[in-house]
């Protein structure tokens, strides 16, 4: 396994639609492993392929105490329920911002071996889910809010970016 670099907002493919995935294998058993590895070891719960650069439909999470899931080529077919919760982002570190959400959906997708899945999921890993496909679609959290919250959250972004980069530049 390896950690993979973690794509920061607006870059490179955050930004943009996701292609399907078409191969499965072990070759993509070993990116949901890399992208497991990722996302633990920023302390995540979720993480899709864009944010690693890989535009592709894939996207791993793991609610709390709970197994880790991969979800290739995942789509939300319905949707119950809303709820606003405070939600942040591996691309976005730093920074935080109330998202309303379905609290329960059903998804449908594959395992990186291409077996079908099709589940429920409620609460956080509902919200889990929805965040991740978002990026999946080229859409961030930020894409979620009124104009006013969005615009003063992308200051707040840009300052930490800033930030970021001083102290990337120091190490």
């Amino acid at each position: 396994m390896a950690l993979r670099d973690i794509v920061l907002y607006p870059d490179d493919p955050l930004t943009e639609k996701a292609a399907p995935i078409d191969t499965f294998g072990p070759e993509l058993a070993k990116l949901a492993e890399d992208m497991l590895e990722t996302m633990d070891a920023y302390d995540g719960v979720g993480l899709a392929g864009p944010q690693v650069g890989v535009s592709r439909r894939i996207l791993v999470c793991r609610e709390p105490d709970a197994e880790p899931r991969c979800l290739v080529n995942p789509e939300i077919i319905a949707r119950d329920g809303k709820e606003t919760a405070e939600e942040g982002c591996l691309s976005l570190p730093a920074l935080y911002a109330p998202v309303a959400r379905a609290t329960k959906i059903k998804v449908r997708a594959c395992d990186p071996m291409g077996r079908s899945l099709e589940f429920e999921a409620t609460n956080l890993l509902a919200r889990i889910i929805q965040h991740e496909c978002d990026h999946l679609d080229g859409i961030v959290f930020l894409d979620r809010l009124d104009v006013l919250t969005r615009q003063a959250k992308l200051q707040e972004w840009e300052e930490i970016r800033q930030q970021l980069s001083a102290a990337a530049e120091t190490a």
